[in-house]
Parts: structure tokens; sequence; C-alpha cells
């Protein structure tokens, strides 16, 4: 689902001006399936349709849900993979964002550590959002920008060791 009906809505009404929206990216982890002494986790991602770039899993939070509930809708829209939300990551404002179709919008991004719940379950193509989806060490992923490049050692970070991570705000350190 591209633009969600809330948000169509609202642009009937204000046209292109800015939006600030609530939005979460889901860093989706799963143990590796190379089983030597150097495997490292496996990251999902998503190569967007909009910009051809691999990220991980995004979207945008319907009005009242909670960013947690969001995430684990959003990974099962657009990969199908079933997925619990685990940790914290970090928080921060992404933008502003001029759209292809002219709408401007910043989104205050929530980013969340989510497990899968079967991690041997495939990865499909689940809406036109995206057209690849798959798994990727996370040592060798085909992400190329900093900032998500970031979140997603942030998750590895988080998931290895709990007690000690602090969530950062922001998508990049400061």
């Amino acid at each position: 689902m591209p633009i969600p009906e809330f948000i169509v809505q609202t642009r009937a009404k204000i046209g292109t001006d800015l939006m600030w929206l609530p939005s979460v990216a889901a860093v989706v982890l799963r143990d590796s399936t190379d089983n030597s002494v150097w495997a490292v986790p496996e990251v999902l991602l998503v190569k967007r349709a909009d910009n051809g770039k691999w990220t991980p899993i995004t979207g945008i939070a319907d009005p009242g849900e909670e960013p947690h509930d969001a995430a684990v809708r959003e990974v099962l829209e657009e990969t199908g993979v079933r997925v619990s939300a685990a940790a914290l990551l970090g928080v921060g404002a992404v933008g502003p964002v001029t759209h292809d179709n002219g709408d401007k919008a910043s989104y205050m991004s929530v980013q969340i550590r989510c497990e899968a719940d079967d991690p041997n379950q495939v990865p499909v193509v689940g809406d036109d959002e995206s057209t690849e989806v798959g798994w990727f060490p996370i040592s060798n992923m085909p992400v190329t920008d900093p900032k998500w490049r970031l979140v997603i050692g942030d998750a590895a970070a988080q998931r290895k060791h709990p007690t000690s991570f602090t969530p950062r705000f922001g998508l990049k350190k400061r």
C-alpha cells in the first residue's frame, strides 16, 4: 500500500505542502545460515522501487498505531515475513523530502530491531514499493547509504550486547 488513505485525504486538503509524519524502520535480523566460525547475522532488505536502493523495511505509522506494531505490519506487508519487535534502536528526524509527485514531508523515524518468527521463511515482494527482497549477511550487504549501514550495525550490536547498548537519537551520530 504505497500511500496510506489518511495521507491521501490530508493531501486533498493541503496539496503538496510539508507534512510531519510518524515513520518506522524495521531492521530484521536472523542468525546466519552459514555455520562457519566467522558467520555474522543476516539482515532482511528490500530494493526500493522508487530509487533502486537497498534498505531495511520502512513505512508510515497509521494514526494511533504504536511504532512496534507499525514495524511488524510493514515487514509483513512488504516481505511476507512474520516478525516480532525486539528492541528500540533510535529515534530521529528525516527530511524534509520532496517526493517525485511533489509532495513534501518530514518524518519522525523510529528504528526498531525485529526478529523473524520463522528464520527459514522465504521473503517475497509483497507490494509495489519494492522490486526485490532478500536476506544478506551484514558483512556483505548491498546497502550503500551510510545512515542505513549505521542503523543495521546498531541492530547487530544491540542484539549481541543488549545490556550495554544505548539507543542513539537520530539516524546519524552527532
